[in-house]
């Protein structure tokens, strides 16, 4: 224990030291006073009264215990106080390699005859080779459950991803061959604006040398250990089993964040009995003219639509079949026929809400409706409140949206005295887990070490009425002149644009290592897992990575920059909704 620790340990030692002589000596103090008390009575009434003297032996009995109980309290607290344990968990996570390549009584006990390796390390000289003969082992299968190969592992791994704060290693499992083990874990980067727990597998090349000592030579890229790729369990434990602590000092979020690289269960939910479907509440939006608008519109009045039904404390039954609208198609036409989890995380909002997709609820609704009299309450007037609709005892309550736009949009519900009552369940909504593993692996190929810039062009800037500045102030002349005092020369720089040729952003590699979303098409195209993933969800139909998909990930690759640079707020004075819209956050 160093000097601090041990003069803290002096001063409460002390504290304690005077808190019990004073109470000591207050005991003390009542006692004499209570005898003094009984020698009064006596010489008063001149009689000796035994029942006083009990009450005095009692009092004086409870002191002593009294003054026992707080000498046993000062020596646990200097016991406490002084007491180091060997547990790793209590170590903070600057000390995690230390702990990896300790020889102490820790978890994981390193033999002196081991020799100690990293990626990327030479391998230290000793005299195990004096001491063992590796003959005609060298080329034994390497076993991945032995404790020793995750201690090398885990080593191996903190020292190569040094931008990680790493949260919990899965055990090791057998990789593609002997000599190859796979080992998953959780983490999240060290800077960045994205929030969410990231879990990677990766494949570890192994080699036993001559002298018996173990070493990784390679370690995969990301994703690349599919065999450590677990389903998530279901439950309480279901983060648990299968996992190490790591000693690193995590903040714990009590909002729920995205798991990202876990497999994703986006099944459908199913109604498990004619019971259970027949005393539900529901309720419905059928029509509206929100279809094939702008994903911001959409998920502007679904969110009202989700904020009603946990209002009304009724299941949402969505229509999964989503319009998108033709700025983000590539043949610049609306396209029907897109399933929402394309775009957004429904394993999440099945769990976070009661919802039920609208083609499943019509066939039970057709099948036990006139057996179980199962009634409908239909609303076609989005003047009526969800406060009007709190006390409808009817099994469905369904609005039904005309024609006439913008009265038939469905966030035209949450407007006027409803808006201080509807709160719309953001923290429902996530990008799609397939679309952040995307993102993800583009970061992990930067070594989630570079900063981002977005740069956003296209109608904005050809629009000099709305944008004045905008075309000049993003030219590549004026990014190197902003960026000069926002990014060091050389590092790598993400470009987040709407601007199709990327070749107008070449004066930028003069200074940087420029990154555009394009050089990782290999991450969605025919061999890719998403690829696989999409089709499989699709009934077999293969899936276009869309424009709305492109700008989810971009932006999302953006925010697991360590510096953001933003176009509206840093790189020009324009305003992002054009002339005299500026608000402190555009």
């Amino acid at each position: 224990m160093d000097i601090l620790a041990n003069s803290q340990c002096i001063e409460v030692f002390f504290s304690w030291l005077k808190i019990l002589v004073f109470l000591i000596s207050f005991g003390d103090y009542k006692v004499r006073e209570m005898l003094g008390r009984s020698s009064i009575l006596l010489s008063r009434n001149g009689t000796f009264m035994p029942e006083h003297l009990g009450q005095n032996a009692l009092a004086m009995i409870g002191n002593l215990c009294f003054t026992f109980f707080v000498i046993g309290v000062l020596i646990f607290t200097i016991i406490a106080a002084t007491y180091e344990p060997e547990d790793p968990l209590f170590h903070p996570s600057t000390k995690i390699t230390t702990f990896l390549t300790s020889n102490s009584n820790a978890t994981f006990k390193s033999d002196d005859s081991v020799v100690k390796t990293v990626v990327g390390a030479e391998i230290e000289e000793s005299n195990v080779a004096e001491t063992q003969d590796c003959s005609g082992k060298v080329d034994e299968p390497i076993n991945c459950r032995d404790p020793e190969v995750f201690h090398l592992l885990m080593r191996a791994a903190i020292e190569k991803f040094k931008d990680m704060h790493f949260y919990r290693f899965g055990k090791p499992v057998s990789g593609n061959n002997d000599s190859s083990c796979h080992m998953a874990w959780r983490f999240r980067p060290k800077e960045g604006k994205a929030a969410a727990f990231y879990k990677d597998y990766r494949s570890f090349s192994i080699v036993r040398l001559e002298n018996c000592t173990l070493s990784v030579v390679s370690i995969g890229d990301y994703h690349s250990g599919g065999n450590a790729r677990k389903r998530k369990r279901k439950g309480k434990d279901k983060d648990k089993e299968g996992f190490e602590k790591v000693p690193a000092k995590i903040e714990r979020n009590p909002i729920a964040l995205p798991e990202v690289g876990e497999t994703v269960n986006d099944a459908l939910p199913v109604v498990e009995s004619e019971v259970s479907f027949s005393q539900g509440k529901y309720l419905l939006y059928s029509g509206g003219g929100d279809r094939c608008k702008s994903m911001h519109q959409y998920l502007w009045s679904f969110m009202c639509m989700l904020g009603e039904a946990e209002y009304l404390n009724r299941t949402l039954v969505m229509d999964l079949s989503v319009c998108l609208s033709k700025i983000y198609t590539s043949p610049g036409s609306d396209e029907e026929g897109k399933d929402f989890r394309f775009y957004f995380d429904f394993e999440h909002l099945k769990d976070s809400a009661a919802v039920l997709d609208q083609t499943q609820f019509w066939s039970d609704w057709s099948q036990w409706q006139q057996k179980d009299g199962l009634s409908l309450h239909l609303v076609e007037d989005v003047r009526v409140t969800p406060m009007k609709l709190a006390g409808v005892k009817d099994t469905l309550i369904m609005r039904k949206f005309g024609s006439v736009e913008p009265d038939n949009y469905w966030y035209r519900v949450c407007e006027g005295e409803t808006e201080s009552v509807i709160q719309r369940p953001w923290h429902m909504i996530w990008k799609s887990r397939r679309l952040l593993d995307v993102a993800s692996a583009i970061a992990s190929r930067m070594n989630w070490d570079f900063d981002a810039v977005h740069v956003e062009r296209g109608e904005k800037a050809r629009n000099k009425e709305l944008w004045p500045n905008l075309d000049r102030d993003t030219s590549p002349e004026a990014l190197l002149e902003t960026l000069q005092d926002k990014v060091e020369d050389g590092r790598n720089l993400y470009v987040a644009t709407n601007e199709p040729d990327t070749s107008f952003f070449d004066p930028l590699k003069d200074k940087y290592s420029t990154h555009f979303l394009d050089e990782y098409k290999d991450l969605w195209d025919q061999n890719s897992d998403w690829y696989a993933e999409m089709t499989k969800l699709n009934n077999g139909n293969p899936v276009e990575f869309d424009g709305y998909m492109r700008i989810s990930v971009d932006t999302e690759v953006f925010l697991r920059g360590k510096k953001q640079i933003q176009t509206f707020n840093d790189l020009t004075k324009d305003c992002k909704d054009g002339v005299n819209t500026c608000t402190p956050t555009s």
